[in-house]
């Protein structure tokens, strides 16, 4: 199998996670969650980081979606993890900045092996339909913490807060690829002066 493409199952007791990823993909994802709003800022991701991405949850949502939420973002970062193997090879960093109507984001990423969130993003509203969206938070942190990136989050402007989310998935994103992308001048290099990430 291609190391950029792996498959990923975690399990407890209160989720059940699949997710399988190609980071040389082209974008096609299938999504079975439960948690309708994350699956089409999930789908942001792949779209616009050209990443073939499976994921099927089944969670407590009879409790409510926070289990599920934060458990697909240890999951989907367990998956980056594997996937991205030794970054010998990669750009290592990305960053984008996208805008959706009165709306802009900008994420910047480092595939550091040093987990670290710094998140700065205020929404208007605390309800994107029947999405809470302090969860937004906990998907980041677990994502964060299991693909050992350093992420930095922030909203620039926004008025409404399901394009202040679009943007700063599509930026995400946008920056993933731009960070995993082969830099053909560093072929086998390890992109740190440490020799080590």
């Amino acid at each position: 199998m291609n190391p950029r493409n792996v498959q990923i199952e975690r399990n407890t007791l209160e989720t059940q996670i699949k997710i399988n990823i190609n980071l040389d993909g082209t974008g096609k994802t299938s999504f079975v969650t439960g948690v309708p709003f994350l699956d089409h800022m999930l789908d942001q991701i792949a779209r616009h980081g050209l990443i073939d991405m499976d994921i099927a949850a089944k969670g407590d949502l009879h409790i409510d979606a926070h289990h599920t939420v934060e458990d697909i973002g240890i999951t989907l970062g367990q998956a980056f993890a594997q996937a991205i193997g030794d970054k010998k090879g990669i750009c290592r960093y990305g960053h984008a900045y996208i805008p959706l109507d009165e709306a802009m984001s900008r994420v910047v990423i480092d595939f550091s092996g040093r987990p670290g969130l710094f998140y700065d993003v205020h929404y208007p509203k605390a309800m994107i339909g029947s999405f809470d969206v302090d969860l937004f938070r906990e998907f980041f942190q677990g994502f964060v913490n299991h693909a050992n990136v350093t992420l930095h989050i922030d909203n620039l402007k926004g008025a409404n807060s399901h394009h202040i989310a679009e943007t700063i998935f599509k930026a995400l994103g946008r920056a993933i690829r731009m960070a995993i992308t082969a830099d053909t001048r560093m072929a086998g290099i390890m992109p740190s002066t440490k020799g080590v990430l």
